[in-house]
């Protein structure tokens, strides 16, 4: 099965990327408001089913990540991917030079995602790491972080492809955040059909009262209470 939806490239750069940026700069995540429309959500999450286009089923419950299962695809990647993730790159490679500048941290990355990407297989990471999430009742995904090798871009999405209340109850997208000699802070994320939430993988920079500190965050999904819920998770460095 092919899934082209070549506006999506055309809908990353409507995004409001200044309130983006400053949302990711208050709070480390930022809603983007409507990417897909429902029939192009309907379209990735038909694709769970085919083999085709995956590397790898992983059930969560066998590994202790939580309940439910995700697949990664394989290369080449669905055409609809491809026309988000270069252009998402773009418009956030600024902002993680800049906050790895704010942190003191030595890596800035090219302002083009295959650029990026050459870096990351030169590192031995050459495993495509955008995946499809299914969760059904009773399933959830524990706080972790998507970070699979030495060379990380520091900025991640899930765009939800399922409605919620109709196709499913539960099933928050939930980031926290650990602030040096501080409690954890955790804030359930409302999305609707077709929206992504931009977020840290690992860390970003505050400014606090004595200079910039890092903020460490995870995030992860509580229980599905009923129905089937899909995500698409894109994230930019492939795997080792």
């Amino acid at each position: 099965m092919t899934v082209s939806l070549a506006p999506s490239a055309s809908a990353v750069e409507a995004l409001d990327w200044g309130r983006i940026a400053a949302d990711l700069d208050a709070a480390g995540h930022a809603l983007t408001g409507p990417l897909l429309d429902a029939e192009g959500c309907a379209a990735l999450a038909a694709l769970y089913p085919v083999d085709a286009p995956f590397r790898s089923r992983v059930v969560m419950e066998r590994h202790g990540f939580g309940k439910g299962e995700y697949k990664y695809f394989a290369h080449p990647l669905p055409d609809a991917i491809r026309a988000l993730r270069a252009p998402l790159y773009r418009r956030l490679a600024p902002i993680a030079n800049r906050w790895n500048a704010a942190m003191g941290l030595d890596a800035r990355y090219p302002a083009e995602h295959d650029a990026f990407l050459a870096r990351c297989h030169a590192a031995g990471q050459t495993r495509p790491t955008p995946l499809l999430l299914k969760y059904g009742p009773g399933d959830y995904n524990c706080l972790h972080q998507d970070l699979y090798g030495e060379t990380v871009f520091p900025l991640q999405i899930a765009i939800l492809l399922s409605a919620p209340v109709v196709d499913f109850t539960g099933g928050e997208f939930v980031l926290t955040e650990q602030r040096p000699r501080m409690q954890s802070r955790a804030t359930v994320v409302p999305l609707i059909q077709g929206e992504g939430v931009i977020f840290a993988v690992d860390q970003r920079p505050v400014q606090g009262s004595r200079g910039t500190y890092r903020v460490r965050h995870r995030h992860g999904v509580s229980p599905v209470r009923a129905g089937e819920r899909f995500t698409l998770g894109i994230i930019f460095h492939d795997a080792a």
